[in-house]
């Protein structure tokens, strides 16, 4: 087993002579080193290198906020719909905590889906028709209909998604890879967030879903906008040239390293490592974010939105671009899946606004030969029920919050390509066989990046933290 790093609790018990002993050089003359052109082009990360041999380098994060229906796209159930507007039996709810918005929990009609399901690819892969475009992607996913999850409402559902805790403060899932392996690219960040600006506002999204928690704050995801500036305050301010620029951060980085070696704050560090990264940026974003280069076959790959900086659809193709060049975890947020009333139209818009985009994105990684060492990861924070919040209109209903089982589906990194994983009960309620907890897909996903969840900790107030906290396991099922 490696040893673990010094923690900021160590290195703050150390005093100024045992810690310049021990490391042998100061922490700021070893950043100031670095940060003026005598380190490595790449930033490692904590673990030196993957614990075994990783099948994803890097991970596009399709996080669809709001719980989309799986009864509406994955999950076909046409028992469901041969019962509609009968009341759930009570023997299938058993015990389970359902949300206040359920209203009269004694009647709870059944709704059966409006949508059509037909199968696709070499195994008959089930999906409903307002998915067209993943449809003809059957052969490349693998869908798992048995993710569950312990959180009923949006926000502490939502954390848990992306930090492995439902409280607020523990690190994300981006920042994690970060810490751990570090950067490919020494001119962008590791991590970075993209937020669609064409969807539906029903759930907020607060930055801390990808934010470093109590790692040093350089792992943070960086969140890019659409606009003439896609990260804030980047450009210089009027009058201060790129030489002003320079020269500043080399000051700066001198007074930190005097204050690093009299301090031993690894935050320290890090303030200097953002500023140079900042600096780099100046070059390196508005190059990918030029989508001038790209072909009218690739826009219309991914659709007319793909134009317009900051659709779903646009980000769905600046991931490809950030891949390209070797950023570690790109993570996609598109609102609006919440729908308790007016599933109908709500989820139809959704899917009108994102399917082509997701599909376009695992098809252009594939023919251009990134997909096999890249994960893709769709769905939200939970599902919806398979009965109706509320009356049944002629040809509406809604759904509410469902953690039982809902489904989600990856691609490429080490998966198994047209593979479905797991099987419901005939309502969708409840998962009969191959469960998959968050803690259960987060594992997952940093065995496919070759790290040992439980190996990949980091000590803050007097505790080993990882993002699977003490559980998770290895979902070798779905392994290519």
């Amino acid at each position: 087993m490696n040893p673990l790093p010094p923690t900021y609790d160590q290195l703050m018990s150390c005093t100024r002579r045992h810690f310049l002993g021990r490391a042998g050089l100061g922490l700021g003359a070893m950043a100031l080193s670095n940060l003026l052109g005598s380190g490595p082009a790449r930033a490692g990360g904590v673990l030196g290198a993957p614990h075994f041999s990783a099948r994803a380098k890097r991970v596009i994060y399709l996080f669809q906020a709001g719980g989309p229906s799986h009864l509406e796209t994955f999950d076909n159930k046409p028992l469901l719909r041969q019962q509609h507007g009968q009341p759930l039996p009570k023997e299938i709810i058993g015990g389970q905590r359902l949300s206040t918005m359920s209203g009269n929990q004694s009647l709870l009609p059944m709704a059966g889906s409006f949508a059509k399901f037909s199968k696709h690819g070499r195994a008959g892969m089930e999906i409903a028709d307002i998915l067209p475009f993943t449809q003809q992607l059957a052969d490349e996913i693998c869908l798992v209909r048995t993710m569950h999850t312990e959180a009923i409402n949006h926000d502490p559902a939502i954390t848990f998604f992306c930090s492995g805790n439902q409280v607020p403060g523990r690190p994300s899932m981006g920042a994690w890879a970060s810490y751990g392996l570090g950067s490919l690219n020494h001119n962008l960040p590791a991590f970075i967030v993209l937020v669609s600006k064409n969807a539906a506002r029903d759930q907020p999204l607060y930055s801390r879903l990808w934010g470093s928690g109590f790692l040093p704050s350089q792992h943070q995801g960086v969140q890019f906008r659409s606009g003439r500036e896609p990260v804030l305050f980047l450009t210089n301010p009027e009058g201060v040239s790129p030489h002003d620029r320079r020269g500043m951060l080399d000051a700066l980085a001198r007074l930190n390293a005097d204050q690093a070696a009299h301090e031993a704050d690894p935050e320290i560090e890090a303030r200097v490592a953002q500023a140079e990264m900042a600096f780099r940026m100046q070059t390196s974003v508005p190059d990918v974010t030029d989508f001038s280069g790209e072909t009218e076959e690739t826009f219309n790959l991914y659709g007319p939105d793909s134009r317009t900086p900051g659709t779903y659809a646009a980000n769905c193709l600046l991931a490809r671009r950030l891949i390209e060049r070797d950023v570690r975890f790109v993570q996609l947020f598109h609102q609006g899946w919440d729908q308790h009333g007016d599933l109908v139209g709500g989820i139809t818009r959704q899917c009108r606004q994102t399917d082509q985009a997701s599909a376009a994105l695992v098809t252009d990684l594939k023919r251009r030969g990134l997909l096999d060492d890249t994960l893709v990861v769709w769905g939200g924070e939970f599902g919806r029920t398979p009965y109706s919040q509320g009356k049944i209109s002629a040809n509406n209903y809604g759904r509410d919050h469902h953690p039982r089982c809902f489904s989600a589906w990856l691609a490429g990194g080490g998966v198994k390509a047209g593979h479905t994983h797991g099987l419901t009960d005939d309502f969708g309620y409840n998962i009969l066989d191959g469960g998959v907890h968050v803690h259960d897909l987060h594992a997952t996903m940093l065995h496919l990046m070759g790290i040992d969840h439980e190996r990949l900790t980091y000590k803050f107030q007097g505790r080993y933290f990882r993002l699977t906290d003490i559980a998770g396991q290895v979902v070798r099922p779905i392994l290519a």
